[in-house]
Parts: structure tokens; C-alpha cells; sequence
């Protein structure tokens, strides 16, 4: 009996509490209430401090922004490449989302929303009776309201304050006023559309979701304008507790709160009994689909991704600093449309995964396509993965462009590799462009080229020297000049000279040039340090062998200019950048510019078609200019650390590049042994022509190659002796 009298006090104790509680609260309510109309007296019942200069400032917040919206990277066709984000948002119109999610979140959100001036005096007293008298945790906040609040957060998060974000449970008398008001003022600002369209385009779901039509896509793998019944109900409990209802984590408190909205739903006479039940009887049937953000989760070519973010984020187009044009990225809802050919990238990436896939000594094997004419880069690869991963080759290093932009700017690129042979064209050219013929005979049998020797420049003191009897490092003095093989040591024609590759042609080409006129050759060409992106001094002897490394990105391109009959144009990479509203923001445009005279072009791409046929790239399987006119050049660095083919056809002009890219190209390519076949040393023609000749068969097809027009006559000169194919 004392038990039972006692537990009857309890309740009569609590009952009169919560009716005490009761009388105060709706007295607090009609105080509420009365201070939407008349701040002041909000200012002095409830005393928030500082009050009415707070109520003076709220007009400015009445600004609703778009809110956080994912940024999307495409290719030129359409292809995702990746997404950037601080908070996970496709913004879609309400007309794009499904009735049944709108009819959700109102039925369990806010019922009386179109019938509110965006407070609810009902609600208020009801959730208030409700928590007095019957111990709930029941809120109040209309949709308006909600807004509001997301709005405001809105803005402190991309202003960089996250500090000064409240969330529901955190708010004071102060914060509901503030949030009241604002509700009132907004309501005659936008319609209910507007509101409700705003509010599902910014209401949290989780980490990974915001806004119900990111929602659709993680739980469901689907689109907000296809939400079911039973998925919209899910969705709109959701926002309520987003972990205590996420479906993945507690899925009992999910179903059981999706119930609940489609119970609530069924009293409003939004749904029939017959909808109510099927929903009830279906099962959540999850398939979580998270969006992979930024360039480590890209779909494709992510060290391409990294680099267009990198243009992105050193342009002061998108923002006058760093954390600005970060904003615009990660928060601006930008779709940018990039060059990138998804066709050609996915061959390249096949090809330089296939070169060096079993690579436990970490070579590296780079793949990149530039098109004539436009600039455009169209592939972009390389063999190893963005982010760590046991047992794989990983670097975020970028082994395809320079280290930094022309203004000192970060690219992340490995900062280019020592070309060889590849060079050896620019000095070619300007041969030509002097008035030389292309079949001149020259004495390659010289390999001594001491200090002191009279080179020929207007514009600066040739350095360096090829000299056994003066070796002198500090000079710049190094052994005699050699070629890779012997046999080569001998007068022949000059274009012989070149598709060969011999060393000592070169130089004896040199020894009848203005070096100035070389220099203005390899600077008209685009051609600079991978490193700093400073000029290469063509007045020091090792680079007419291609000792200053360069980014394969810009060696492809200066290729492409002789197929672009000695017009040179600037890469690019982004072909459209609009905003989330559809305007339009700087992109990249074609620019291109005289670089090399036309006859100069044709000559030397005239002698580079028999680079394949029968020079330095005969062995060089498959055979791409048995199909299409095709140029090319390949180069080897002096420890073999390096190796390249460079080849072009009128379409499309491809760097191939294998070598040590991660060491400085220290490591000598000697002796070693790739994917199982051993070599005594790398060259150009081995693993780098086949690389680029593989990927050339998938990828010229799409590019149509038309025959290079030939040099004038003059140019031309006797015919030489026929020559044979190189023995290799």
C-alpha cells in the first residue's frame, strides 16, 4: 500500500508540475509571440542583451545565397572525371523532385506550412504542451524556420567561421527570436515554393549528403525525382536526427521513423490506406553509393584532375587569394568542361598500366596527347596510382607537367626529364630555316670539340666542351663526343644524320649555326625547364643532346607544332567554366602564334617520317606509319634514366616517356629487367616506342591523319646514296 500511495504522489506531483509548467509556458508563448510584432518588448521581458541594434542588423542576413553545391569535372565528351566538395549538394527546382519527398518532410516536418506566415503559433503551444505535460522533446521550428537557420550556417561555413555555427539543440531565447523574425521577414521575401525548394536543396542528411537530391543518389543510387513512397518517407525522417535515423547505422530507428512519416502522411490525407500499407510493407531496401571527392577518387585521370584543379587555384580569375578561388572550387557548384578525350585517355591509361605493370623498381611510364592546331590536351597518363596503396607505384607527383606555372605557382609536377635525342629536331630546324639543305652532306666523323673552339652565336659565349686531352669539369670540358653506336663516325647527308640519331651530326650542324638562331628555334617551340620554367640556354653544349629536362607536356606540343605547319599554340585544358546560376567564368582559348616557317615545318617533318621507316625508330613495334604519315623522334638520356619517343601525325601529337621518375633520373637504365625481359640498356625504341605506338593505333583512328605536304624543291637538294636500315 505504501508503494502505491507513494508512486501516487509521484504522479500527482508531476501532473501538477506539468501543469504549473503549462500555465508559465503559454504565458511564455503569448510573450513569444508578442515580440515578433514589437521587438522591444521581447528586448525587455526576456532580456537579450544588446537587442535592439540586434534586430537593426538582421535585414543584411535576410540574403539567402546559394548554398555549398558540388563542383563536377567532365570531359569533352560528357564523362565524369571528378567531383569537389565541402559539403556533398546538386541543387535541383522543385519541379525535379518527387511529390512524395515534398509531401514527406511537410507532413512530418511542418503540416501547417501553407497555411503559416512562417511561425506557428499552434505548433508552438502544442510542442510546448506537449513538453510540459508529457515530459516529449518536442521542437517547434516550422520549415521557414529550418531554413533560416541552414541559411545563416550556410553562410558562416563558407565564410570560413565554422565557430559560430548553432545547431538546434545549442540555440537560446535569443537565437529562437532571431530565428523567428527572420522566418516572418523571408515569408514575404519568397513564395512557399521558393522556400520548400530551398530548404530540400540545403537540409543536412549526413556527412556525405546534402540536400535531398545528393540523398537519393547515396542511399538510393537514384535521383530525387524518382524517390519512392517508402524512400521519400525514409528521407524525411531522416533530417530529423540524421544519425539516429541513418538507415545504415540504425536501421531500426529507420523503419520505425519511416512508419511514423507515413503514418503522419496517411492522416493528412496525402496518401490513401492502400499506398500507406504497401509502403509500410516494403522493406528498406539500401544501396549506398557515396560520391568520391576530389582528384584521389576520380573516375579517370586523376593526376589530369590535379592539374586542372591547380589552374583553378592559381588563377586570380576565381578569387583574389588562395582561400577565395578554394571557395569557388570547393563550394561554388562549378561545371567545368574540360579538354580531356575520355576515349583516348582510357587507351593511354591501358597502355602505360600495361608497360610497366609488374614494376617492383618503380620506373615510370608516361603517356600525353596534344592536338595540333588547337592545343588541346586530349590524354594525360601515367603508371602510377594518387594515393598510397601497398604494393603499388604511388605519387601525387605529376610526371606529365612542370613543377610550376609561368607565375611560380605550384603545378605538383615531377618538373620534366632530360630529352635526349629528342631535341635534336630544333637544331634541325634551324638548319633549315638558315637556308640549308636537308641532304647536305656534313662530317660526323668529328667527336673532339675543345674549349676554345669557334662556335658561331651574335648573341652570347657558347659554354661546355668535348675534349678527353682537356678534361676539366669545372670548364665544362668532358670526354670526346661519342654516339650510341659505332659505324656512325663518318661524312653523311644531314637528314641521314637526323633520323638516325647521331650525336656527332648534330654537332657538326651546330658548328655551322648561330647559336642565337637555335636559342630563338627552341624558345618559338614553347621549350623551357620542367623545373623553374626558365629558358633552356641552347649556348650550353649538353642541351643540344637534350640535357635540361622538360615536362612530356611540352615536348608533345612542340612536336605538334611542325605538324601544325610551324604554328605554335598554347595548351590548354579547359574548354568551360560556368557557375551554378549557368554563367559563364574564364576558360581556356585557343591562342596560337607564327613559330616556324612553314617550309621550315614541312622539311623537317619530311626527314622524321623516315625516322620510322628506316632510323633510330625502325624496331619499333607495331608499325603506326604503315597506316597513317606519321613523324617521330626518339631520345635516350646518357645513362639511359630516360627514354622517349615523341611521334605526330597531322591530328594528334603524343610524348612517350619511360624512365627513373622519382629519382632525379640518378638511376642509370642499365641492366635492368621490366616485366620479366632483361636489358642491357633502355633506349627510346624499346619500351617508349611501343608504348606510344600501341596507344597511337587506338587513338589517330579518332583523330584523322592527312599527309604532311612536303618541303619545296630547294630545299630538298640531290638525292643521296640510298642508305641502309640501321642494324639493332
Amino acid at each position: 500500500m505504501a508503494k502505491k500511495k507513494k508512486k501516487r504522489r509521484s504522479g500527482f506531483g508531476a501532473a501538477l508540475g506539468r501543469f504549473v509548467g503549462f500555465l508559465a509556458a503559454s504565458a511564455m508563448c503569448g510573450v513569444l509571440v508578442a515580440s515578433l510584432v514589437v521587438p522591444a518588448v521581447a528586448a525587455a521581458g526576456i532580456g537579450v542583451s544588446n537587442s535592439i541594434g540586434f534586430f537593426e542588423g538582421l535585414p543584411k542576413e535576410l540574403t539567402v545565397q546559394p548554398p555549398s553545391q558540388s563542383t563536377r569535372v567532365l570531359t569533352s565528351d560528357g564523362q565524369p572525371i571528378a567531383t569537389f566538395y565541402a559539403e556533398n549538394r546538386v541543387r535541383i527546382p522543385l519541379d525535379q523532385m518527387s511529390p512524395y519527398i515534398k509531401d514527406a518532410i511537410i507532413s512530418i516536418e511542418d503540416s501547417r506550412f501553407y497555411e503559416h506566415a512562417g511561425i506557428d503559433p499552434q505548433g508552438i503551444l502544442r510542442a510546448v504542451i506537449a513538453n510540459v505535460t508529457k515530459g516529449d522533446q518536442q521542437g517547434a521550428s516550422t520549415i521557414t524556420q529550418q531554413y533560416v537557420t541552414n541559411v545563416v550556417n550556410e553562410a558562416r561555413l563558407s565564410q570560413d567561421r565554422p565557430d559560430e555555427v548553432v545547431l538546434s539543440g545549442q540555440k537560446d531565447m535569443g537565437d529562437k527570436l532571431r530565428e523567428m523574425r527572420l522566418a516572418i521577414a523571408l515569408e514575404k521575401k519568397y513564395s512557399k515554393d521558393q522556400i520548400l525548394e530551398g530548404y530540400l536543396n540545403i537540409v543536412f542528411f549526413n556527412s556525405d549528403a546534402y540536400g535531398v537530391e545528393a540523398a537519393a543518389r547515396y542511399f538510393f543510387g537514384t535521383t530525387a525525382k524518382d524517390l519512392t513512397l517508402p524512400q521519400a518517407a525514409l528521407l524525411a525522417g531522416l533530417v530529423n536526427s540524421p544519425t539516429f535515423y541513418n538507415p545504415a547505422i540504425n536501421p531500426e530507428n529507420s523503419l520505425t521513423r519511416r512508419n511514423q512519416v507515413l503514418d503522419e502522411m496517411l492522416r493528412l490525407k496525402k496518401i490513401t490506406q492502400a499506398q500507406h500499407d504497401e509502403a509500410q510493407a516494403t522493406p528498406v531496401e539500401l544501396k549506398i553509393t557515396p560520391e568520391r571527392q576530389g582528384c584521389a577518387n576520380a573516375a579517370m585521370a586523376p593526376y589530369f584532375c590535379d592539374y586542372i584543379s591547380h589552374l583553378i587555384l592559381n588563377n586570380p580569375a576565381f578569387g583574389p587569394n588562395q582561400i577565395e578561388r578554394e571557395r569557388k572550387l570547393y563550394r561554388g557548384g562549378l561545371t567545368i568542361v574540360t579538354t580531356l578525350d575520355s576515349r583516348l585517355q582510357a587507351a593511354a591509361q591501358a597502355q602505360v598500366d600495361g608497360t610497366a605493370g609488374a614494376n617492383p623498381d618503380k620506373w615510370g611510364a608516361a603517356l600525353v596527347t596534344v592536338q595540333p592546331g588547337t592545343g588541346k590536351i586530349l590524354a594525360m597518363a601515367q603508371n602510377t596510382v594518387f594515393l598510397p596503396d601497398p604494393g603499388k607505384f604511388d605519387t601525387q607527383l605529376n610526371f606529365n607537367v612542370d613543377a610550376r606555372d609561368p607565375q611560380g605557382n605550384d603545378l605538383n609536377g615531377a618538373g620534366g626529364f632530360q630529352t635526349g635525342s629528342t631535341m635534336k629536331p630544333f637544331t634541325f630546324a634551324e638548319w633549315l630555316n638558315e637556308g640549308k639543305s636537308l641532304t647536305t652532306e656534313i662530317d660526323a666523323s668529328r667527336r673532339v670539340y675543345p674549349l676554345g673552339f669557334p662556335w658561331r652565336s651574335t648573341c652570347g659565349k657558347v659554354l661546355g666542351a668535348y675534349s678527353t686531352a682537356q678534361n676539366n669539369p669545372e670548364l665544362g670540358a668532358a670526354d670526346d663526343l661519342q654516339n650510341s653506336e659505332e659505324g656512325f663516325y663518318r661524312k653523311m647527308p644531314i637528314n641521314y644524320g637526323l633520323y638516325n640519331s647521331i650525336n656527332t651530326a648534330t654537332f657538326a650542324s651546330a658548328a655551322q649555326l648561330d647559336f642565337c638562331g637555335i636559342q630563338k628555334m627552341v624558345d618559338a617551340v614553347g621549350l623551357h625547364s620542367g623545373l623553374d620554367g626558365t629558358p633552356i640556354n641552347m649556348h650550353q653544349l649538353g642541351n643540344l643532346l637534350g640535357a635540361t629536362g622538360v615536362a612530356p607536356l611540352h615536348l608533345a606540343n612542340a612536336f605538334a607544332t611542325f605538324a601544325n605547319d610551324g604554328r605554335y599554340c598554347n595548351p590548354i585544358a579547359l574548354l568551360d567554366i560556368k557557375d551554378a546560376t549557368g554563367g559563364k567564368l574564364p576558360a581556356q582559348t585557343t591562342e596560337c602564334r607564327d613559330a616556324v616557317k612553314p617550309d621550315v615545318a614541312r622539311g623537317v617533318n619530311s626527314v622524321l617520317q623516315d625516322v620510322l621507316v628506316r632510323g633510330s625508330g625502325f624496331w619499333i613495334q607495331p608499325k603506326v606509319h604503315d597506316k597513317w604519315p606519321t613523324a617521330a623522334k626518339t631520345g635516350t638520356s646518357n645513362n639511359n634514366g630516360a627514354t622517349w619517343i615523341v611521334g605526330y601525325t597531322s591530328g594528334l601529337a603524343t610524348a612517350s616517356f619511360f624512365g627513373d621518375a622519382l629519382e632525379g633520373q640518378k638511376r642509370a637504365g642499365q641492366n635492368v629487367t621490366i616485366n620479366g625481359t632483361f636489358y642491357p640498356r633502355l633506349d627510346g625504341y624499346m619500351i617508349a616506342g611501343p608504348q606510344w605506338a600501341n596507344y597511337m593505333l587506338k587513338a589517330v583512328p579518332l583523330y584523322p591523319a592527312a599527309p604532311f605536304p612536303g618541303p619545296p624543291q630547294s630545299m630538298i637538294g640531290p638525292s643521296p646514296a640510298p642508305t641502309p636500315a640501321p642494324k639493332r
